[in-house]
């Protein structure tokens, strides 16, 4: 099955209640996050880091940090999207895939890097600010991915972030900043709720 985006869009909505006799691959769960990481990030940083929460134990450690929500269990697999706060420490190896796979040349590289460190470097609220953005794109491009692969997806803001990253082991430059469940839809979801009247919310200028 192959939707549209605004298809997809359409159709999805955030599930509270999955099936959990039912299981993801490995290979599902890679796709997804290939499909997510095609999201756009300055500075083509891809200063995300994704977590995918799918064994027994992994879950009841989740579990706990994500105050009990059942779904965390249910869902095939939870992913903790993480924003990296340090990537332009990295940013060698972008440059890296650029030179060799995007048709960047070495020159042209090296006047990124600059820029970046110039934008990032002693500057923690831009580094933050940026790293939720891409984690947020790149937690919306999951979850239209999952819909294209006939998963339902739930995003969830109800966590405690310094539980999870003491329960998975995060470096302090690897901020949690959404939970996605996914897998297979239960009963008792509600359909994609009304949204309020695109007047009420765009001014075009």
């Amino acid at each position: 099955m192959t939707l549209s985006v605004q298809k997809a869009l359409e159709a999805r909505s955030a599930t509270n209640f999955f099936d959990a006799s039912k299981t993801i691959t490995d290979e599902q769960i890679n796709e997804l996050v290939r499909l997510a990481t095609l999201a756009p990030t300055a500075f083509n940083l891809q200063n995300w880091h994704f977590v995918a929460v799918k064994s027994d134990s992994a879950k009841q450690k989740l579990l706990s940090a994500a105050y009990g929500q059942k779904k965390v269990v249910d869902a095939s697999v939870t992913f903790i999207v993480c924003g990296e706060i340090e990537s332009h420490k990295n940013f060698d190896r972008v440059a890296k895939i650029l030179v060799e796979r995007g048709g960047v040349s070495e020159a042209d590289a090296e006047v990124w890097k600059g820029k970046v460190n110039a934008v990032h470097e002693n500057n923690p609220s831009i580094q933050k600010a940026e790293a939720f953005r891409s984690a947020s794109l790149g937690s919306m491009a999951l979850m239209l991915a999952a819909e294209e692969l006939g998963f339902a997806s739930g995003p969830m803001s109800g966590f405690d972030p310094a539980a999870v990253s003491a329960a998975f082991d995060l470096p302090e430059t690897r901020i949690p900043v959404m939970l996605i469940a996914v897998g297979y839809e239960a009963e008792g979801n509600y359909a994609q709720q009304p949204r309020l009247d695109v007047s009420e919310v765009l001014d075009i200028v």
